[in-house]
């Protein structure tokens, strides 16, 4: 093959690649087996290195990484990525949208709701529709580059579809892994002797953040967008329209996102997203509930560090019951001995909380014999 037919067979290779991924990743809906995908890829992994100077940066063979960093640089946010106001039940909730309609002078208002996903907010950037850069939420000003990790995510577009794409697309997101994937991840850590993750979200951080993008790409993460950072060349009114033009680009978004036309329906979503909390695939938190309406986004305009059109719906905290099994006496460092419970297991969500050393700094005292000991409980999360 020469390099002028090479060339074509590259793009073509690309093309395909990217197309079977979304499918795969976005849509669940793959056409070809894995066999032969396998196939594509080996022989696009095969003209790359007859021919290097056709290796793109945003080729599918980056999936797997292969970049070792010794540091992260840093990303300033065009756009501050800030934090939401929270609602910590539906009284205050309420009291939000009561807000919402004496300051627009609506008598309704409609909102979109999303799921707030526990996980590690991102924001991806795209000129021309081909990814250039994505680092994370930092301190809301200033993140990390993580752009080499974030190529290995398979629903990550290198290029977005179509071709009605903005000059400069910034796009945020949450970065999770599923309960599942949590659960087979900590699996694989256990045979290998290495210490558990916590929780999922605390998987996805790390994962993020590893320095050799090759450990990045064998974990299983995933992403949701859901707003807009500076985007340049496209015009849209309403949240819920930018969410469908997002996934139009090829970016998953996630089917829990509602319209919702008034206080009464807010107010449900937010009661209905926390009955089915557990049932769903990954850990939320939460609701956030935004104004669909741009103009009226502008018009509430921001406090300091928050907007005035949008608010988190936080979920009461997740509880388990669980009993003593035993009393054993710790000896510190100096010759203190401390009383040490030890608990039965419980599961909490995606996370086994083994109740080895659990100590709560706290006063707690027990009778035990009679007697009240107070005990330090040490909750070793695994």
């Amino acid at each position: 093959m020469n390099k002028s037919e090479a060339i074509k067979r590259v793009k073509a290779l690309q093309e395909e690649l990217n197309e079977h991924a979304h499918r795969y990743y976005v849509l669940n809906d793959p056409i070809i087996s894995d066999v032969e995908y396998d196939k594509l890829f080996r022989e696009l992994q095969a003209l790359e290195k007859e021919f290097p100077d056709l290796v793109d940066n945003n080729s599918p063979t980056k999936r797997v990484g292969g970049i070792v960093l010794d540091t992260f640089s840093t990303l300033k946010h065009r756009l501050p990525m800030l934090s939401l106001a929270n609602a910590l039940n539906l009284e205050e909730l309420s009291d939000f949208y009561q807000r919402l309609r004496k300051a627009s002078g609506k008598a309704d208002i409609e909102l979109v709701g999303e799921p707030k996903l526990d996980g590690l907010g991102v924001e991806l950037i795209y000129e021309k529709g081909v990814f250039i850069a994505g680092s994370t939420r930092g301190d809301g000003y200033v993140g990390e580059n993580i752009s080499e990790n974030l190529r290995t995510i398979g629903q990550i577009p290198m290029k977005l579809r179509g071709n009605n794409f903005p000059e400069l697309l910034e796009v945020r997101g949450e970065v999770i892994i599923s309960k599942v994937g949590f659960e087979k991840l900590n699996r694989q850590r256990e045979k290998a002797g290495e210490k558990l993750f916590a929780n999922p979200r605390n998987a996805a951080a790390g994962s993020l953040r590893q320095l050799d993008s090759t450990v990045t790409a064998r974990r299983p993460l995933e992403i949701f967008l859901y707003s807009p950072g500076v985007i340049e060349g496209y015009d849209y009114t309403s949240q819920w329209e930018l969410l469908e033009q997002f996934k139009d680009w090829g970016f998953p978004i996630n089917p829990y996102n509602k319209i919702l036309k008034n206080e009464q329906e807010a107010l449900s979503y937010f009661k209905n997203m926390e009955e089915v909390r557990e049932d769903l695939p990954y850990d939320i938190d939460g609701v956030v509930i935004k104004v669909n309406d741009l103009q009226l986004q502008e018009e509430l305009g921001m406090r300091t560090r928050t907007p005035r059109w949008a608010i988190a719906g936080k979920f009461k905290a997740r509880q388990e019951i669980t009993k003593i099994e035993s009393i054993v006496a710790q000896v510190g460092r100096t010759g203190v001995l401390t009383p040490v419970a030890n608990l039965t297991p419980v599961q909490l969500g995606a996370c086994l909380y083994r109740a080895l050393l659990c100590i709560i700094r706290t006063k707690l005292t027990v009778k035990i014999f009679g007697l009240e000991i107070g005990l330090l409980l040490n909750a070793l999360v695994m």
